[in-house]
């Protein structure tokens, strides 16, 4: 016999609730949040009971995951992905549920109730079952909510069913993740990505989607002109999604040409990659002295940003911010953004950012290793950057030992980025830097200056006029200082 166990909460008013930022002209949807955990595919010993209690309408929005203080022991290799168990750990109902108020934060909705459910396994028909539908469907109403947002993926059929019974809009996980793309996109490469990937969304789900597709409903006496504009739509959609994949296409190749150049200069890129919300672009801003957007919200940045720094032995690399990672990432997403991911797919490194601070490192972890292993980037060398420290207690960070792989920092607080920009030197191969010993004429200025600006200078004396150093630079510019290398 199947046994539900199902548990209906609200957020007291004892918890502070964080404002979202919002235009002014912009007014805030009702979100009511809907958790499901599957016991078949479950992480072990998550299984405990749950129990029911009564909604209230000023339910938190978001819990920050920058504000735990429980450092995970987790760390991967670079050498090699195959040491992570192959049956990867897995979010709790809690933990999962917790992302999904993140990501209504970021989607600039009011949550005004939750319903977390566990069962063996999902309704074909409804995901989690007509009696609990209703359950929810008048939760719901009583808090007067404009949208239900499932933590989960719908099927067309399973979305369309439920909106029958709840009779408010209805929007699952992928659909979220690709709102709050919508929404962040700034480039115009950023927003073809993000409107192939709707697209690609849209189409299985033209059927049955009532007035707003301009067509009729199914059955006897309304077939003919139900199909005819269900056919229109379709051939729309495909029309644009032609259209867009040839502008991407366009940009994948302008961008093939921009790598080109660059790497026709030995300047070794360096991908930082990781979980959302994982501290990447604050990160590449301490490492870059860029100014990229910063925030807490999730999928702040979309567009690829790549920037220039002087590692310690005076060689440039290039730092390429990327767009985070979330557990099921929507494998539209993937594709579409194949033209951002290329930068990580062509980078010398990878640095890995996690958050030090989130109780679900491990989980957050595994989950980026899925996707560099779609993007056939996980045999790539890799470096494994813990971020946040700062918001680490006292002991835990005491207890933090580098090592060859892993270097703990706090990119906002500027701790530990030393020692990483050190550990970069050390693992990148390409222009090495050579101790030299060069005898240059004093009237050679340019020559001069330019080894000031690209080496280290150890000691410098002069004789007869010249200028005798003893130098450590790298091997692009001494190329062009053969002539004064004293053997």
């Amino acid at each position: 016999m199947r046994r539900d166990d199902s548990r209906l909460s609200g957020r007291g008013s004892s918890r502070k609730e964080p404002k979202a930022v919002l235009n002014p002209s912009e007014l805030q949807e009702r979100a009511f949040l809907v958790g499901v955990e599957f016991r078949t595919r479950g992480r072990a010993g998550r299984t405990g009971k749950t129990s029911s209690a009564m909604i209230t309408p000023g339910a938190q929005a978001a819990r920050d995951h920058a504000t735990s203080v429980a450092v995970s022991s987790s760390s991967l290799s670079s050498s090699s992905s195959s040491s992570l168990p192959t049956d990867s750990p897995d979010f709790s109902s809690e933990e999962s549920l917790d992302e999904l108020r993140s990501l209504a934060s970021s989607a600039g909705a009011q949550i005004v109730g939750e319903f977390t459910q566990r069962r063996d396994r999902p309704d074909p028909a409804t995901l989690i079952g007509k009696g609990k539908l209703e359950e929810i469907a008048g939760a719901a109403a009583s808090v007067s909510a404009d949208v239900i947002l499932f933590d989960h993926d719908l099927s067309p059929s399973q979305q369309r069913n439920i909106e029958r019974v709840v009779h408010t809009r209805v929007i699952d996980r992928t659909q979220l993740i690709l709102d709050i793309f919508a929404r962040h996109a700034r480039t115009r490469e950023g927003q073809l990505q993000v409107e192939l990937a709707q697209l690609e969304y849209m189409l299985p789900r033209l059927a049955g989607r009532g007035v707003e597709m301009s067509q009729l409903g199914g059955g006897i006496g309304t077939r003919g002109p139900g199909e005819t504009q269900l056919e229109t739509d379709r051939r729309k959609i495909y029309r644009r999604v032609r259209h867009v994949k040839e502008q991407i296409e366009n940009v994948r190749r302008i961008r093939a040409q921009q790598r080109q150049r660059r790497e026709s200069v030995p300047v070794a890129t360096v991908a930082l990659v990781g979980y959302t919300n994982a501290g990447k672009s604050t990160l590449f801003n301490a490492l870059t002295k860029a100014n990229v957007v910063a925030s807490s919200r999730m999928f702040a940045t979309l567009d690829p940003t790549i920037r220039a720094a002087d590692l310690p032995s005076k060689r440039k690399v290039l730092f390429s911010d990327t767009v985070g990672f979330i557990r099921h990432l929507p494998h539209t997403l993937v594709t579409a953004f194949r033209a951002t991911l290329e930068e990580v797919q062509r980078a010398t490194l990878i640095m890995q950012v996690s958050d030090a601070s989130s109780p679900v490192s491990a989980e957050q972890d595994a989950q980026v290793e899925s996707v560099l292993k779609e993007l056939e980037a996980d045999k790539k060398p890799r470096l494994k950057v813990m971020n946040k420290i700062d918001l680490l207690l006292p002991k835990q960070r005491e207890s933090l030992r580098d090592d060859d792989q892993n270097i703990h920092v706090s990119a906002a607080k500027g701790i530990g980025l030393s020692t990483l920009l050190d550990r970069v030197d050390a693992v990148l191969e390409g222009d090495r830097p050579e101790r030299v010993r060069l005898r240059i004429p004093q009237k050679e200025g340019k020559i001069l200056a330019q080894l000031q600006a690209g080496a280290r200078i150890y000691s410098r004396q002069y004789q007869d006029g010249l200028v005798v150093l003893e130098a450590e630079a790298p091997a692009s510019l001494l190329r062009r200082m053969r002539a004064w290398v004293v053997e």
